[in-house]
């Protein structure tokens, strides 16, 4: 797990190593370890290095044996030593035990086609000098981010979107298309950042500079092919054999590993199997608000698979206090408040590990999200005449607020492309505008949210509406919101985070599970559920999805009041927000009128961000966590 920048320069003119330097130095967080850059004059490379795989000779940049194919490559490949072996038969030479290098030599022998051929999670960049070639690739879902730029003399990639910054041609200006989208969504929908002209590289797809233009294409696509014919039984199974292959996959290190461990299946599932394997470390957060922790369903489920646990509770002044250098750390502002979480749990962490395995994605592959229990529940719609339901649709809404049923009635008059714009619906149109203080569709800038949806729903247009769902999230909230931070909270702390459930071997047995056996029994993941059975406690084999319970709601009334009031007033947005209904809708909730909490983050996130980036009002220098020193030492 590491970092990497990538230049390249158009008019011909040579890269500046002073620029590589700086790029790469702002990331020293994700590489703390070793650091390196190779300059072929128009063409630079550059990368921070967290030691994984091959801790003596897997520096990079690293080239073939003939120096002229160069990589710089972030993420792990878990299915290298099989393709290392494939490629020695093939007659190529290796002089590491790295995955970096099985990267070189599967470029040498298929080209661009080489993404295909990898299991595992990576963004890189080759430059292959016989061609004078600039070739770069994210993996299949999403796990590494890769984003870019074009200025008026090249190009750049990187990491994170920080690094692209160091550049001299590089503006810091509010994309307000990505602002407008980021309400909706709270975060911003690929390929787009919140900066104008920083752009993302898209999960399954790759880049190629050729004759100094920049062409992106698509290697893979996600396509779900549910096998009726097959029971129960067999996707139980199935799943399972499929998942401890995965996870044994992922324990390839030369570093300790551990997990982390909430209340639920899906981080009990990955810390299960792994306990199959080795001893285990695991690792849980929790707040000390009652009904905002779940540290004793942590602990409980700790006990019951064996682990070593250890666990954080957090205050309301200690989260407030990292906030700022957290929100840095995103790049992208994401208001889920669990990503600053997150950060917490990596740092207990990586106390003691480099390596963690996690559970997102669960939800997405296996049919998790409580959502996805909604078209069932208004299934009696779909056989009424389309009329029929515009005119129940539109008789709810003269229904007074908070009557029961309006919203059910309102929902059922609407097509799953209508209602569902993934697990995060912020702000609708109509207080968007409000919100905001302008009339939305008027602005040549404007995106309705169905832009950025419906050709993904057009995709999937074959598929169930549960199956929809899923497609969905996958493309949006698994990548903008669950990865993001993922990536970001736990690289902040020097710490590799592995998703053994996000993986292309257990998402291509997951699309065949037909939907009446994801959502089953009054139940979510019901294949899952059985497969992991075993391993589970059994108050956790049938709990509910809580997601990540954080206390924001009470915060902002209480803890939180004064800082989001003078945040509000100090922050230099006006020229997108409404800063006095932003106050309104704060006092509301202090009084306990409206529970505004959701909405309050989106914008406050926006605000402090907005102040770190754009107003420049804080500045942070890069940082290695004190922590890490400490293991180094404790590994040596």
């Amino acid at each position: 797990m590491c970092g990497f920048v990538a230049l390249f320069q158009k008019n011909g003119e040579a890269v500046q190593s002073e620029t590589l330097d700086k790029m790469t130095q702002i990331i020293l967080h994700r590489g703390p370890d070793d650091a390196g850059i190779h300059i072929d004059k128009h063409v630079g490379l550059g990368f921070r290095r967290l030691s994984i795989i091959d801790l003596e000779k897997g520096a990079q940049p690293l080239s073939n044996e003939t120096g002229d194919i160069w990589i710089v490559f972030n993420g792990e490949i878990y299915n290298y030593q099989e393709l290392k072996t494939w490629l020695k038969d093939r007659g190529h030479e290796f002089k590491t035990d790295s995955d970096t290098e099985t990267i070189v030599h599967l470029y040498e022998e298929v080209g661009t086609d080489c993404p295909r051929y990898l299991r595992g999670m990576f963004g890189f960049a080759i430059w292959d000098r016989r061609k004078q070639r600039l070739f770069g690739a994210r993996d299949h879902f999403g796990i590494k981010p890769v984003y870019w730029t074009e200025t008026p003399s090249g190009y750049g990639f990187a990491s994170e979107i920080k690094s692209l910054l160091e550049m001299d041609e590089v503006r810091r200006e509010v994309n307000p298309t990505s602002f407008f989208h980021y309400l909706t969504f709270q975060y911003v929908p690929d390929p787009e950042t919140m900066f104008q002209g920083i752009h993302k590289l898209e999960p399954g797809h790759s880049f190629t500079i050729e004759n100094g233009q920049l062409s992106i294409q698509p290697y893979w696509q996600v396509e779900f092919e549910p096998d009726e014919s097959k029971p129960f039984s067999y996707f139980v199974e199935g799943t399972r054999a499929v998942l401890e292959d995965s996870v044994a996959k992922h324990r390839i290190s030369d570093v300790p590993r551990g997990a982390f461990l909430s209340s639920g299946v899906d981080s009990s599932t990955i810390a299960g199997l792994l306990k199959k394997h080795e001893d285990v470390k695991t690792f849980t957060v929790g707040f000390d608000i009652p009904g905002y922790s779940e540290l004793d369903y942590a602990r409980r489920t700790a006990k019951h698979l064996g682990t070593d646990h250890h666990e954080v509770e957090i205050k309301a002044s200690r989260y407030l206090e990292e906030l700022p250098r957290l929100i840095w750390h995103q790049d992208d502002p994401v208001a889920d408040p669990s990503a600053i979480a997150l950060y917490f749990v990596a740092e207990l962490a990586s106390r003691h590990i480099t390596v963690v395995l996690s559970g997102e994605g669960a939800d997405e592959f296996f049919g998790g999200y409580n959502i996805y229990r909604e078209p069932g529940s208004l299934r009696m719609f779909s056989y009424l005449p389309k009329s029929a339901r515009r005119a129940i649709g539109k008789m709810a809404t003269r229904l007074p607020e908070g009557m029961k049923g309006r919203n059910f009635l309102i929902r059922g008059s609407k097509t799953v492309e209508e209602r569902f714009f993934g697990n995060a619906f912020i702000f609708d149109e109509a207080l968007k505008e409000t919100v905001t203080m302008h009339h939305l569709e008027s602005r040549k800038d404007y995106q309705h949210p169905h832009e950025i949806t419906r050709p993904i729903f057009d995709r999937a247009a074959g598929y169930d509406d549960e199956t929809k769902m899923q497609y969905l999230d996958i493309h949006t909230w698994l990548r903008g919101n669950i990865l993001m931070k993922a990536d970001k909270m736990t690289m902040a702390n020097s710490l590799e985070l592995r998703v053994p459930f996000i993986d292309t071997k257990v998402f291509e047995f997951a699309a065949t599970i037909p939907t009446k056996y994801k959502i089953a029994n009054g139940t979510t993941k019901h294949v899952l559920r059985e497969a992991m059975k075993d391993f589970l406690p059994d108050e956790i084999k049938t709990k509910k999805k809580l997601g990540f319970p954080v206390p924001t709601r009470h915060w902002l009334k209480h803890d939180f009041y004064d800082w989001a009031k003078e945040l509000i007033y100090d922050s230099q947005v006006d020229y997108l927000i409404n800063k006095a209904f932003v106050m309104y809708m704060l006092d509301e909730h202090k009084e306990g009128k409206a529970d505004y909490s959701r909405k309050l983050w989106t914008l406050l996130v926006f605000m402090l961000w907005h102040q770190i980036y754009i107003e420049q009002k804080f500045h942070f220098k890069p940082y290695v966590s004190p922590y890490i020193e400490e293991r180094r030492n404790r590994l040596a």
